[in-house]
């Protein structure tokens, strides 16, 4: 049984956000991807298109979450699914960082708004 520890899992910064990565191929999985996602304090992400479903459960802290123009606060607790094809940003307006569990299918991406494709590394 593939087992990540957190001392062991895969840490990136990109743009207002760190991703700690937990399941993807490279840790066991065949089909699925979940990261932590930490948010900084006081910060707004790139808006980007997503090419595959996403999903989000808010651990701690509060974000707001913009898919295709359409806002929502999340609080603790509280879960978001994005459609494939769909526009996503994520804001922090509080005043210490807040951590979601995403998950994937295995082989996401997202398109910039430069038009360039980002296959994320903690989703392969």
């Amino acid at each position: 049984m593939p087992v990540v520890r957190a001392a062991d899992a895969q840490v990136r910064e990109i743009h207002n956000a760190r991703f700690t990565a937990l399941i993807r191929p490279g840790t066991g999985s065949a089909e699925l991807c979940v990261w932590q996602t930490e948010v900084a304090p006081r910060s707004t992400g790139v808006p980007h298109r997503i090419l595959g479903e996403e999903a989000f459960v808010l651990l701690s802290g509060e974000v707001e979450l913009t898919v295709d123009g359409e806002s929502a606060t999340l609080r603790p607790g509280d879960a978001a699914v994005a459609p494939a094809g769909s526009t996503i940003a994520l804001a922090n307006v509080a005043e210490v960082a807040a951590v979601l569990l995403v998950t994937v299918r295995v082989g996401f991406a997202a398109e910039l708004p430069d038009g360039s494709t980002f296959a994320p590394p903690w989703a392969s």
